[in-house]
């Protein structure tokens, strides 16, 4: 394995949580990387319509108290109206991520993909 990680790979690297005792990435970082046009929009319709390819173990929706938890962690906790999510996130595994890329069909997704992997493989 190669030793040197990428620019990528450290802020990808800072995306990884623990929840579950399982090593996962949110729809709305992975949305992000991927430069989705819809954000999380795009990333939920893509798992809807090829459900069949995401076991329980490539993914799963955050209860309440994970989300809020998570949020004070990684200090995004904010006051006000709008603030916060219509929905509870999903939570990617590594395997989770490689599947996202094939049902996406982009080029990015592709290119980001092996670039998480990686910065899973370093954790």
């Amino acid at each position: 394995m190669n030793e040197v990680m990428t620019k990528n790979e450290v802020l990808i690297e800072n995306m990884i949580y623990e929840i579950r005792g399982k090593q996962l990435m949110l729809d709305s970082d992975l949305a992000m990387l991927y430069e989705c046009a819809n954000g999380t929009k795009t990333i939920n319709q893509a798992v809807n319509r090829h459900v069949d390819r995401f076991p329980q173990n490539f993914y799963f929706q955050l209860t309440d108290e994970e989300y809020k938890s998570l949020r004070s962690q990684i200090g995004t906790l904010k006051i006000g109206k709008g603030q916060h999510k219509k929905y509870l996130p999903y939570a990617f595994t590594e395997q989770g991520v490689a599947m996202l890329s094939s049902v996406l069909h982009s080029e990015i997704a592709i290119k980001m993909s092996i670039q998480i992997i990686n910065a899973f493989n370093y954790i």
